[in-house]
């Protein structure tokens, strides 16, 4: 004999929010109903028990038909630069090598950005920008970052709202440690301040909050 469950209305609903726009929090779900969390949570936990719902800390709630992968893919497009993004360590075109490396090194930071007045990006140095001047027998306290520096518009980019998987998709594309977080200054498309940094190093902590055991 087959038992059969017969789900209430709200739990419909919650069944088709999942399916929509899961993985999603049960305070999310809460939240596009309009009850609290605490109102939701027996329905929930039939959902989940019945086979209906699954659910991973720190992730959410997702139908029970999606597969790991597609779980946390789904996870990391949701999430957005914005909120992960690090404080930019910049300076300016005129600044010395010597200057960019020992604020590299007090900085503990792969690439600096190298802007003009008011975080206007012009141009990204790294470790092996101010490296070959090192040992290019040139003097580095008169040698400014811009005739080191990989200028604009060769800089891969990210906004705020890109996602954090196109994110990690670019450095990964492009080879490369980091990329500003930068902000749009007029519509060319060709000006953008600095507004932050995404590196491995962001992945790796998005990993690890992922992992946190959290109440979905």
């Amino acid at each position: 004999m087959v038992c059969t469950i017969e789900l209430s209305k709200r739990q419909q609903q919650i069944l088709a929010i999942v399916r929509e726009e899961g993985p999603i929090t049960g305070e999310h779900i809460a939240d596009q109903l309009g009850l609290t969390r605490a109102t939701l949570r027996p329905d929930l936990a039939i959902l989940t028990m019945a086979g209906f719902l699954e659910a991973r800390p720190r992730v959410g709630y997702f139908y029970a038909g999606k597969k790991t992968g597609q779980i946390f893919g789904d996870q990391f497009r949701k999430m957005l630069v914005r909120e992960y993004k690090a404080v930019p360590i910049v300076v300016t075109e005129n600044t010395s090598v010597y200057d960019a490396i020992v604020m590299m090194f007090m900085e503990d930071v792969g690439s600096i950005f190298v802007v003009r007045d008011k975080g206007l990006l012009t141009g990204v140095v790294s470790r092996k920008d101010l490296l070959k001047v090192a040992i290019g027998n040139q003097d580095t306290r008169e040698v400014p970052v811009s005739l080191a520096m990989t200028r604009m518009p060769n800089i891969v980019t990210v906004t705020g709202d890109d996602s954090v998987y196109d994110a990690a998709k670019k450095l990964i594309d492009f080879q490369i440690d980091s990329c500003p977080v930068v902000r749009p200054l007029d519509e060319t498309g060709r000006n953008f301040e600095v507004i932050g940094r995404f590196t491995k190093t962001t992945i790796a902590k998005v990993f690890v909050e992922l992992g946190d055991n959290r109440e979905v």
